[in-house]
């Protein structure tokens, strides 16, 4: 979950100004965390605290509204941010790419493909009720999950192809492609899980590393730390993370994350 944590971090100051270069720092004082950050953390509180699915839907609630009170102005979408603070909060049929960029902690804790679809559908669908929600967040854990097994970049990529966004299979949607087109200013960018997710598979298939991989990300344009976000959750499974890159990410966050962060990784790590 960490690599979706340093995504978010890396990508947050492009967010509303979209670079086009790979070559920037990847860290500087501009970075921050975002709600994609504090929802990632949220979530794997969630499921280290709970025994049942039904006890994961009420903590994800409880997490998600606690840590998000805790860490407001941070970038929510208005909808969800009513969410936080309503007395009865309820699904609200949203397919924003919230449900995705939150839902690394699932891929590193389901131990098999069925796992990760109940516990997918368990922490998204208090929010993001809607096919598209649900589908995307069970496409990025799906290939956090297969990443996990060591499984091939190409058998994952084929794999979320035929189960998830067909187009991928098209061969048509490409880095080069989404270099060129894929950015607010053309009109393609968007904070749908259709139109996001799968361009973090495609970031990820083309990617060489868990630094080139974020790289790419942030260059193609659009919603730069939640398209990080996805595309980190992922690398990290595959590659790993650099320990340097572990160290100046930690910079960034506050000491209740990172315990949290250390509990998880305990677990996951068994």
């Amino acid at each position: 979950m960490l690599g979706a944590i340093i995504g978010d971090i890396v990508g947050s100051r492009f967010e509303f100004h979209n670079t086009k270069h790979k070559d920037f720092d990847f860290f500087d004082e501009r970075c921050h965390f975002t709600d994609d950050t504090v929802m990632t953390v949220a979530v794997a509180e969630a499921l280290l605290s709970s025994k049942s699915l039904s006890e994961l839907k009420t903590n994800t609630v409880t997490c998600m509204r606690r840590f998000g009170q805790a860490y407001p102005h941070r970038g929510y979408g208005g909808m969800f941010s009513q969410w936080l603070i309503t007395e009865n909060p309820q699904p609200y049929k949203s397919f924003g790419n919230g449900a995705a960029m939150r839902i690394s902690p699932v891929g590193y804790l389901a131990r098999s493909v069925e796992d990760v679809k109940k516990l997918s559908e368990a922490v998204t669908s208090v929010t993001h009720d809607h096919p598209e929600g649900l589908k995307g967040a069970e496409a990025i854990a799906m290939a956090i999950y297969w990443a996990r097994q060591n499984e091939d970049k190409e058998e994952i990529f084929q794999f979320i192809a035929k189960y998830y966004y067909p187009t991928l299979g098209t061969g048509e949607l490409t880095y080069d492609f989404l270099h060129k087109k894929y950015s607010w200013e053309y009109g393609l960018g968007s904070v749908t899980c259709q139109d996001s997710v799968p361009q973090a598979i495609v970031c990820f298939h083309e990617s060489e590393s868990f630094e080139d991989a974020i790289r790419l990300a942030v260059s193609i344009g659009g919603d730069s730390d939640t398209i990080a976000a996805m595309v980190g959750g992922i690398a990290e499974a595959y590659y790993g993370i650099p320990e340097d890159i572990e160290v100046q990410a930690g910079r960034f966050l506050p000491e209740e994350f990172k315990a949290v962060i250390k509990r998880f990784r305990k677990v996951v790590r068994g």
